[in-house]
């Protein structure tokens, strides 16, 4: 599986490397790999790592939260870097976390998931504002990671509205 999809890293040839730790959480894991619809892709790979944590109580499942989030500045920034593009397509460890953000404290059934996907998906490729005016203004590692976590934050309020109009 490497071999292959090191043939997919395009454009960063040389400069990414599933073998590195850093490159490997940036690219999702390799889901950021994927030709068509990066993003998407690495939101996917979101979901297991969800699933992995879902079960924690939520002070915990904030803590993790919390440190891919911070963590996520420092490697996106690293990755960029390393890539020599500022927040390459193939760098999605900004949507794993907005993704784990649009599912605080919501239950892990099927529903919730697919929704929070959808909506985390709605609001990252559409970039309402305050999201799009941060992605344009804000650079390097937090820039890569802050439109995600908003876009996340948005997600988590409307997935929570409609849990409670439901009765979820």
């Amino acid at each position: 599986m490497q071999a292959m999809s090191e043939k997919n890293l395009g454009a960063l040839g040389d400069r990414a490397r599933l073998s590195n730790p850093v490159h490997f959480l940036a690219l999702g894991f390799g889901s950021g790999l994927s030709p068509k619809a990066p993003g998407t892709m690495g939101t996917l790979a979101a979901i297991p790592v969800f699933l992995l944590i879902a079960w924690l109580p939520l002070p915990a499942y904030l803590a993790v939260v919390a440190v891919v989030c911070v963590l996520g500045i420092w490697i996106c920034d690293r990755a960029a870097r390393d890539f020599g593009v500022h927040d390459h397509p193939a760098i999605v460890w900004d949507e794993i976390a907005g993704f784990l953000v649009t599912m605080i404290a919501v239950p892990a059934g099927f529903l919730w998931v697919v929704l929070g996907f959808l909506l985390f998906r709605l609001f990252d490729i559409l970039k309402p504002w305050p999201i799009r005016w941060l992605d344009r203004r804000v650079h390097g590692g937090l820039g890569i990671m802050l439109d995600d976590i908003v876009a996340g934050v948005f997600s988590l309020l409307i997935l929570h509205l409609l849990i409670w109009l439901v009765g979820g």
